[in-house]
């Protein structure tokens, strides 16, 4: 019997149903609605044009689609049925952010101390483990609560239900504070949702033909944690990889601390070649050298070519660092673009489709090209750009069809 079906009991009928004889995994992709929907709200021009005649193709599983944290659009994130909507999708790699619990087992959640967010735990009985307790709204601040994966083992993990990574700040109960989904995602696919361990992702992603792209998350909690030290966490994150039989090539280890990038390429070299360093240096604390400026080289530090003399292979900055407006208004590589290709590191950038609506400057994730942005239809404009004149490796989407239909239109 195929070993897959031992993992738990919980991810069973995803991977049965994964390791189905009948099951083609190409077979079962579909775009779905949304690609054509932006699609129809484009300008005419050369890039509607050219992806109006790919109406017909045929979705292909793609690297260049990196599903982050699963759909999330619609399904919450770092649950079996957001990843296997993001394979579905056409994700030819998966996203799972490692963090770990009060007895040091890796599981899937986008950072150490959002179960309060993400979870049911503040109406459960694990309620009273929790780092900071739900403290209702006042009319001098909003409700407030910190639950950590770090405050609760693995076997009180399990017990807990996923939702849409949301809050309510008015809430005057716990139950009030579970809501507060925007109101361009949705809760329709909330039910019998499943959280998974690290372990369980790399047998779920597997079988579902994607490969793996985790993110060691930084801890909540004062390192060493038990005597588990940031060492130990790095390491045990690549070894679960190694104890699959997975091979190096599949994986693209991710890190926002440059010290555990170089970590791997020093001690797992095979691993080290595609670990990728989330660059958020544009939020540099205070007295630590300074904000990167996407348009200004000489606040690269360490440069793009320091970087690359380190090891590093693969950089990760948001889109929105990639980008700046010419003089004319249009979308063009910014400076930091030029120096990463220029010193011959890879990049992949984050996250398309996590604005919501864009008419309205498309917010964060577009900030250095707001004035461009007015529509929806301005996710290809971006993609378009950061595909074609960026030459990223690779794009995070919140929901990887649209990036899956872009890089089959253009053999990406």
């Amino acid at each position: 019997m195929n070993r897959l079906i031992f993992v738990t009991a919980a991810l069973a009928p995803a991977l049965a149903f994964a390791q189905d004889q009948s099951f083609q995994p190409d077979a079962s992709l579909s775009y779905g609605q949304r690609p054509f929907y932006l699609i129809d709200k484009m300008e005419d021009g050369p890039l509607k044009e050219k992806l109006a005649s790919c109406v017909g193709q045929t979705p292909e599983r793609t690297d260049f689609s990196v599903g982050h944290r699963g759909a999330p659009l619609m399904f919450p994130e770092h649950t079996v049925q957001g990843n296997v909507a993001a394979a579905r999708q056409g994700a030819g790699i998966l996203e799972c952010d490692v963090t770990f619990t009060a007895d040091q087992e890796l599981v899937c959640r986008h950072a150490q101390n959002d179960l309060h967010t993400t979870t049911n735990i503040l109406v459960t009985d694990l309620a009273e483990n929790c780092t900071q307790p739900f403290t209702a709204a006042t009319p001098e601040g909003g409700a407030t609560a910190e639950c950590r994966a770090s405050d609760v083992t693995l076997a009180e993990f399990r017990t807990l239900s996923p939702k849409m990574d949301a809050s309510d700040s008015s809430a005057e109960t716990p139950q009030e504070y579970l809501g507060g989904t925007a109101p361009w995602r949705t809760d329709l696919y909330v039910d019998d949702a499943e959280l998974m361990t690290h372990a369980e992702s790399i047998e779920l992603f597997r079988s579902l033909g994607a490969k793996f792209t985790p993110e060691l998350k930084a801890p909540s909690v004062e390192m060493p944690f038990d005597g588990f030290s940031q060492e130990d966490y790095a390491q045990k994150m690549i070894d679960e990889y190694k104890a699959a039989d997975v091979p190096a090539a599949d994986v693209w280890a991710q890190s926002f601390d440059l010290q555990d990038v170089r970590y791997w390429i020093e001690n797992e070299p095979e691993f080290g070649a595609q670990a990728v360093y989330l660059d958020d240096r544009y939020e540099v604390p205070e007295g630590d050298g300074g904000l990167l400026d996407p348009n200004d080289p000489s606040t690269f530090q360490p440069s793009m070519n320091e970087l690359a003399e380190m090891g590093v292979n693969y950089i990760a900055p948001p889109m929105w660092m990639l980008v700046t407006l010419d003089d004319s208004g249009e979308i063009v590589p910014s400076a930091y673009a030029d120096a990463a290709n220029a010193a011959g590191l890879n990049i992949i950038t984050w996250t398309l489709e996590r604005s919501g609506p864009l008419a309205n400057g498309g917010g964060w994730y577009f900030q250095s090209v707001s004035d461009a942005i007015d529509s929806d239809a301005d996710y290809y404009e971006m993609l378009h750009v950061l595909a074609q004149d960026v030459g990223v490796a690779g794009v995070f989407s919140d929901w990887p069809a649209t990036v899956t239909y872009y890089a089959n239109c253009y053999g990406l």
